[in-house]
């Protein structure tokens, strides 16, 4: 079984909405129930545990409640960091095996979820090749240092999936070294932990500025009439 650390930490300052964005209703419901509606619906999902921001926890066991959410939650507070809530988050999991999403994806689905843990990867994460090209530049003096090869590169995404005990000991050697990392894929393999990529969907996009709540608006409501 599994255990999902569902990041919701965030105080979505580029949103601009004056609350966290995981709060901000997508087509009249919080961006943050989509995700965890998905995951509750995931039967290889056994807990979840749910990080919020400083301020918050009230409205959001509020939401899980409303939402009529089955699978037992756990309540964490966020950390100063992606990296430091991923950490503060893992002593909390009672499964040998993590997936890790975030609620600022809200279309992700309990195929994407099924998917993804059925994948005979011990450490895997869904990731997108990058249709545009991307160049190593120095922001000092605002030079292009050179060409990269978009063929070797990916989009990563979420969710992911690793043995709990790689990733404990994948943030330990991140605080020894005393290093940060923005997701955890990299950090694994930078670690020495194997994970592997499989692919994923556009429409599984991070909702970071107000053109992209509209877009999830727009989608969402197309399947909400469709179904």
């Amino acid at each position: 079984m599994h255990s999902l650390l569902l990041l919701n930490g965030g105080v979505g300052a580029r949103v601009a909405a004056g609350r966290p964005k995981q709060l901000v209703h997508v087509n009249g419901i919080p961006i943050l129930v989509y995700a965890l509606v998905a995951a509750d619906r995931c039967a290889a999902i056994e807990q979840i545990v749910l990080n919020y921001p400083d301020g918050w926890r009230d409205e959001i066991e509020k939401i899980v409640i409303d939402f009529s959410i089955a699978t037992p939650v756990s309540y964490v507070p966020a950390g100063r960091t992606r990296h430091e809530s991923v950490a503060r988050m893992l002593p909390h999991c009672q499964a040998d095996q993590v997936v890790i999403h975030e609620s600022a994806r809200p279309l992700v689905s309990t195929a994407d979820f099924d998917r993804l843990i059925a994948h005979p990867a011990e450490n895997v994460s869904y990731m997108l090749p990058i249709p545009f090209t991307v160049a190593p530049v120095d922001p000092q003096t605002r030079r292009v240092t050179g060409a990269l090869d978009r063929s070797t590169l990916r989009n990563v995404q979420l969710p992911q999936r690793f043995a709990k005990q790689s990733l404990v000991a994948a943030h330990r050697y991140a605080e020894t070294a005393q290093r940060t990392f923005t997701e955890d894929a990299t950090l694994c393999s930078v670690a020495g932990y194997p994970v592997e990529f499989i692919d994923g969907d556009d429409r599984n996009f991070k909702v970071t500025t107000p053109t992209d709540v509209a877009l999830a608006t727009h989608l969402l409501s197309r399947e909400a009439r469709s179904e």
